[in-house]
């Protein structure tokens, strides 16, 4: 990675369980007035609170430009549930969608659903795995141009645009085709935590962003240089893949000194990397990473969202604005394009000479 390639900036904005949507769309406002990339909502089956996707999808119309990416957990769902309802959210965001992968492993959560027991998490994740690329298929199996919406004529849809995806998978099986129509991206975007080795086929095989945790930039160079050889043994091409730190904030005392080079950070429920400081601190290491070579980005997750997140967009970015190393608009209106990525090619229209 080149020092003067684009720089990309998340944020999650999850916290204390909100049940009122003007709290996640004031924080998915401020992010927008940052440029930010994307934000993220955290969810899981052992927490209370709303439904992630549903929420951001209320999100959707108040804002215009930001990437909006729930988690959404894969273990005791239908994967035709799972794609439907990613492919909503791009289309009432207009093509900022994308979804966080991630899987149930406890026991209590099983029992929620009562269809089955809890299991390893390398199995989960092969799980996890089969549904991106279902989801990816079901997306597919409406061509662009499918709908024709004829009324002389009475024709809605060219049945030949339309293709059963026929996929057996080890826990399920899907025949499609979906009921949505292919989502503006024709994919929306895939993250994965990279964290840990179960996660790791999922992610060479579909993450379009992985998360992953490091305490020097060293070490996370090497994370993202295996990220890119992993994918590249799949067919993919590297730089399809963005690979950004995931960082725990905390700016509540802007006088105090990060902690140097992050390794003596307490230790976090996510096992992930942790920086306590102000803002000004936080521009130069997210600089000093990004020169480096390190990574090709950062997702934030303040510890205080309400507080850090202003601190975060009026002052780290701000002054990596100032200092010309991040944008300060939108150069398009989807979230592939926020993140320098193509519009995947339909297969099945590629299988048949069309794309």
């Amino acid at each position: 990675m080149s020092a003067t390639s684009a720089l990309h900036l998340a944020a999650e904005i999850g916290g204390p369980p909100q049940y009122d949507a003007r709290h996640y769309v004031e924080l998915a406002r401020l992010a927008e007035r940052g440029a930010l990339d994307f934000v993220t909502l955290g969810d899981s089956f052992a927490r209370p609170g709303l439904d992630a996707l549903a929420v951001l999808s209320r999100v959707a119309p108040a804002t215009r430009r930001i990437g909006l990416v729930p988690t959404v957990t894969t273990t005791h769902t239908e994967p035709f549930h799972v794609s439907s309802a990613v492919a909503t959210l791009d289309w009432v965001s207009r093509g900022r969608a994308g979804w966080n992968a991630g899987v149930s492993t406890t026991e209590a959560e099983a029992r929620l659903f009562g269809r089955r027991s809890a299991a390893p998490a390398a199995e989960l994740w092969r799980e996890a795995g089969e549904t991106a690329d279902v989801s990816a298929r079901l997306w597919d199996s409406w061509e662009d141009g499918a709908e024709i919406r004829d009324v002389a004529t009475g024709r809605f849809i060219d049945r030949d645009k339309l293709h059963h995806v026929d996929f057996e998978g080890a826990t399920f099986t899907v025949r499609g085709p979906a009921i949505v129509p292919r989502p503006p991206q024709g994919h929306p975007v895939t993250v994965i935590d990279g964290t840990g080795g179960p996660s790791q086929e999922a992610v060479a095989r579909h993450a379009d962003v992985v998360l992953v945790r490091a305490t020097a930039p060293e070490q996370a160079a090497g994370i993202r240089a295996d990220v890119r050889r992993r994918a590249a043994a799949y067919g993919r091409h590297p730089d399809s893949l963005r690979v950004l730190l995931a960082l725990t904030v905390d700016l509540g005392d802007a006088e105090t000194a990060p902690e140097p080079g992050l390794e003596s950070g307490p230790p976090l429920a996510a096992g992930g990397s942790y920086y306590r400081g102000g803002p000004v601190d936080l521009a130069e290491l997210i600089a000093r990473w990004h020169r480096a070579g390190a990574v090709d980005g950062f997702h934030l997750t303040p510890i205080t969202p309400e507080r850090d997140l202003e601190r975060i967009v009026n002052g780290t970015v701000a002054l990596l604005q100032h200092r010309s190393l991040f944008r300060t608009f939108y150069p398009g209106g989807t979230l592939r394009e926020h993140l320098g990525l193509a519009r995947p090619a339909n297969r099945y229209a590629l299988a048949e000479g069309r794309a």
